[in-house]
């Protein structure tokens, strides 16, 4: 990540003559074995351009370029000033665009040989940006040319593009030359215009700073202890301490609610990051430690608390059961000249509101930068993140604080009182609870807010969809199961009421045969003889005294004469027929007249 102060803020420390004094900040590395490729390694000096920038020097494809260093991102980027050495360089045919907080750096990906102190990495994979006006306006001005992440290799743009291991970040490609050594750096941020330190600046690899070599016995801290969505959104992250994670200027704990979707009650997420200058934090952790200022307003162009320099907070965060106390020269900066509207000098609230950082995958609650990272002594092991490495250790992170706060407390007075101890004073003393001052959100900020609550939580938005979806179905098909059984119900008391016994569904249904014709009228008295109803005269059982007719067939019962004669349905000789009864001769050719009236009328009933 990269810090989000603007250019012309960058501007003033190189106008103002007492911040352009540069420390040394140094780059040691481990001592390796004989045999190891590390063992030619000398310190580089690296400086801090006024509390605001750390950088390097690397020398890529045979220019040295000012580069900064960035806990918070994986990828190495440069831009030459002068014409680039196309002729050292190879072009892997890969263009990407890599997103910070601050803006982008498009480019292409090349790899040449690039040399840390006197470590050489060859074919190194790095994207060449020639253009950084979508970054930030001149970086040449501000005193770097480029940006080297020191995050996991996993979180590298670069490595996801280019397949294999040529696309390996820088810290990558170094441990993987020396597998005997410890897969860590420690990183000590110094500060100017303090005059009660003596500190300077120190980045090392596998080696640990002689003077706080104690961090090693601190609690290591789990940077994969919280779930991340997406292993582009792994940092050197921890948990604070349990509903004591931040402790205010008034000596109470600040507490807020983590967006973090799992991490435990009472814990926040804080990213480690030192491409930050000042410090990202939930707004409303930031009003808890600027609101009760006297004198306090916010500004809503920059969006950070103006304080009165002269204020004096005691701020502090515990990590693994350690205090960790903030500087107080820290806390209000003044390194930025900024004057208020009556022309009196400012100081900036270094713990900022987070708004163009905000997580909207509530990945972390806070981005700790520059402003924490000078009260802290930080060892970053890669564990098994370094692949191939013989470590089988999880990556964590081990801190020591390097603020004793009562020297802190002295020097403060002596900077920004003028050795005149006035804290204690009505005009610095902190107003009530009840008169606390919130910064106002913006719809921007709000919309943000709207979004991180649905992405955060999407995968239980998900299944709550996924269950309504399954109730939905389920009452739709029992409803159908009811509907169904109410008619099997309805059948089973039709089937009940003819007297008939079991299921009418599973029974087949017989045609009901007919004995006779219904009559087509209702005054009509007689049937119609002369409709092609035919027993069966040819069975060898006794012949019935009249016809018997078939089942109903439409309107076959109400044929002519004659459709009965061309289907010849009936073709036995005349003789062969036994009557057995007087009254019927013969079926065909016989008029009514000679049929027995009596027995026809009792027949067609």
């Amino acid at each position: 990540m990269r810090s989000l102060i603007p250019l012309s803020l960058l501007l003033t420390i190189f106008d103002t003559p007492v911040h352009a004094i540069v420390f040394p900040f140094h780059v040691r590395f481990g001592n390796p074995s004989p045999s190891s490729a590390l063992q030619r390694r000398s310190p580089v000096p690296i400086k801090d351009i006024g509390n605001a920038q750390y950088v390097s020097n690397l020398t890529i494809a045979g220019v040295t370029l000012p580069v900064l260093l960035d806990t918070g991102s994986s990828d190495l980027w440069v831009h030459f000033p002068n014409s680039p050495p196309t002729s050292s360089m190879t072009d892997l045919g890969k263009s990407i665009t890599l997103a910070y907080a601050v803006g982008n750096a498009p480019g292409e990906i090349v790899a040449s040989t690039v040399q840390l102190a006197n470590t050489t990495v060859n074919n190194q994979a790095y994207l060449f940006v020639n253009d950084t006006s979508k970054f930030t306006a001149n970086i040449n001005a501000q005193g770097y040319s480029g940006l080297l992440g020191l995050g996991p290799n996993e979180g590298s743009m670069i490595q996801k593009k280019i397949n294999g291991d040529a696309g390996d970040n820088l810290l990558q490609n170094i441990f993987q030359q020396d597998k005997a050594t410890d897969n860590y750096i420690t990183v000590m941020l110094n500060r100017i215009n303090d005059p009660g330190t003596t500190l300077t600046g120190q980045f090392t690899i596998s080696e640990v700073v002689p003077e706080f070599s104690n961090v090693t016995s601190m609690p290591k801290l789990d940077v994969e202890t919280v779930n991340r969505l997406l292993k582009s959104d792994q940092h050197w992250q921890a948990l604070t301490d349990k509903d004591q994670g931040v402790i205010g200027p008034d000596g109470s704990p600040i507490q807020m609610s983590s967006i973090v979707p799992k991490a435990p009650d009472g814990q926040y997420v804080a990213v480690l990051d030192s491409g930050y200058t000042f410090s990202q934090v939930p707004r409303a952790m930031s009003d808890a430690i600027y609101g009760r200022v006297q004198g306090a307003y916010y500004d809503t162009t920059n969006q950070w608390w103006v304080i009165p320099c002269g204020q004096y907070l005691n701020v502090s965060f515990n990590f693994g059961g350690h205090n960790f106390p903030i500087h107080p020269l820290d806390l209000v900066d003044d390194n930025f000249a900024q004057l208020d509207s009556t022309g009196k000098k400012v100081c900036i609230g270094s713990f900022q509101p987070i708004t163009s950082a905000f997580s909207l995958l509530g990945s972390y609650d806070m981005i700790l930068g520059m402003s924490f990272l000078r009260s802290a002594y930080v060892l970053l092991n890669y564990g098994d993140w370094i692949s191939g490495s013989s470590s089988q250790d999880s990556p964590y992170m081990q801190m020591v604080s390097t603020v004793d706060a009562v020297a802190a407390r002295q020097d403060f007075i002596n900077v920004r009182l003028s050795g005149n101890d006035t804290i204690s004073t009505p005009r610095w003393t902190l107003l009530p609870a009840n008169e606390t001052q919130h910064s106002p959100i913006s719809a921007e900020e709000k919309k943000k807010m709207y979004q991180e609550k649905i992405l955060s939580h999407w995968p239980y938005i998900f299944i709550g969809c996924l269950a309504v979806v399954l109730i939905s179905v389920g009452l739709c098909i029992w409803k159908c199961c009811c509907k169904r059984c109410r008619h099997k119900k309805g059948d089973i008391d039709l089937e009940g009421t003819s007297g008939k016994k079991g299921f009418s569904l599973f029974k087949k249904k017989e045609a009901k045969r007919e004995s006779y014709v219904q009559l087509e009228s209702k005054n009509q008295s007689s049937a119609n003889l002369v409709s092609p109803h035919v027993s069966s005269f040819h069975q060898n059982d006794s012949t019935p005294a009249f016809p018997t007719y078939p089942p109903d067939q439409g309107d076959y019962h109400r044929n002519s004469y004659s459709s009965y004669r061309s289907q010849q349905s009936y073709n036995q000789p005349q003789q062969s027929y036994n009557q057995p009864q007087q009254g019927y001769q013969s079926y065909q050719g016989y008029p009514q007249a000679q049929y027995p009236q009596e027995q026809y009328q009792q027949h067609a009933m």
